[in-house]
């Protein structure tokens, strides 16, 4: 599985509907695990800045993940956008890997 970030940011008029946000947060999870059930998700925060929500999971694809942010948008959110994560360690294993490439080529 790989680890996908989600950041969102509500439309005006959903950010206004303050006693409904945990019914419309349910409904959007609900819709997630219904149409993506594959998704496993690490964590949910609220954020202050220019998104107002981060989530981070885990997902077998890309499209996957296109489908986690459609679902956004479509509920409510005027911009969803899904960024690939890499975990550090792997990260640095691919630093490595480059390495040896360039040294082998010289």
């Amino acid at each position: 599985m790989k680890t996908f970030i989600l950041l969102t940011k509500l439309s005006s008029e959903v950010s206004k509907q303050l006693k409904d946000r945990a019914k419309l947060g349910r409904q959007w999870l609900e819709q997630v695990k219904a149409k993506c059930p594959e998704v496993k998700f690490i964590v949910h925060y609220a954020l202050l800045g220019p998104y107002d929500f981060l989530d981070i999971y885990e997902a077998p694809d890309e499209e996957t993940a296109a489908k986690v942010s459609m679902i956004s948008t479509s509920n409510g959110a005027f911009q969803a956008e899904s960024i690939v994560a890499i975990p550090y360690k792997r990260f640095l294993e691919l630093t490595k890997e480059v390495e040896e490439n360039i040294n082998n080529l010289v």
